[in-house]
């Protein structure tokens, strides 16, 4: 699993970049704030429930929850999984509050 920090999403984000945003954190805390991805909460991935972003195996997937620990776990489960291209978003959305 390769790390990407919040400086580098943001700039990707910002210069218009698609990016594959994957949110594991509770639907409460998505509401609160997010910058865009997919809700797939911890739980389902560590179900294996992850229809919704199956069509993204081959493709770079970006991790995040609070702290960057569930994003973590997440991406070990998905690599698990077959997703060839994973990366989790060290510091997660605290970081991300703190910088931008």
């Amino acid at each position: 699993m390769k790390t990407v920090t919040v400086e580098e999403i943001n700039s990707r984000i910002n210069a218009g970049e698609k990016l594959n945003l994957v949110d594991v954190r509770e639907s409460f805390e998505h509401e609160e704030f997010n910058i865009g991805g997919i809700l797939l909460p911890i739980g389902e991935i560590m179900e294996e429930q992850i229809e919704l972003i199956e069509n993204l195996k081959n493709k770079e997937v970006i991790l995040y929850c609070r702290s960057g620990n569930r994003s973590a776990q997440a991406a070990l489960i998905l690599e698990r999984a077959g997703f060839t291209d994973i990366a989790n978003l060290t510091g997660g959305m605290l970081s991300w509050q703190e910088k931008f």
